[in-house]
């Protein structure tokens, strides 16, 4: 079930992370805080946790990300270019080694020809600062698509911890 896969990632993140001496930090979206939530729910993790930001509206993307207002009118809150601004930006405003961010069209509306729902867009910041974006097309309804954007992420910082 994708609940015990999502518990099982975010024990062996927290393993790698606390076995590098790793901070990390979340901006979410469309995942409404449930990566924290998984994230809080190891034991221990304020080693390693530093905190997140759930960023629904394009304001606190813009207020409490940095980002820019002109990205959100070129390509939209659901795209690669703003996912890599969030976490370029919750990595600063939390001096974290390590971050990611996911936005996305949770569903059941919101979803446009380009931008169906269950489109997701992640960008994941690594130890040396580098960032890289990609996008997913989950299947099914809202909880679902936000179930597997959480497992995701979650892979996403495994492999940018054993990088």
């Amino acid at each position: 079930m994708i609940e015990q896969q999502i518990d099982r990632l975010a024990a062996n993140l927290a393993n790698g992370l606390q076995q590098q001496g790793l901070s990390l930090a979340v901006a979410e979206s469309c995942s409404g805080g449930w990566l924290a939530k998984v994230l809080t729910d190891v034991p221990g993790c304020s080693a390693w946790f530093l905190g997140g930001v759930v960023s629904y509206s394009n304001a606190a993307k813009q207020r409490l990300l940095s980002v820019d207002h002109d990205c959100l009118q070129e390509f939209g809150a659901v795209s690669e270019p703003v996912a890599r601004q969030m976490v370029v930006g919750v990595c600063a405003a939390f001096s974290s080694n390590l971050g990611v961010s996911i936005t996305g069209v949770a569903g059941p509306a919101g979803g446009t020809a380009d931008k169906p729902v269950g489109m997701v867009c992640f960008a994941v910041q690594n130890s040396r600062g580098e960032v890289l974006a990609i996008t997913q097309c989950f299947d099914g309804d809202r909880e679902q698509v936000r179930l597997q954007a959480v497992a995701f992420a979650l892979s996403l910082l495994l492999e940018a911890v054993a990088d």
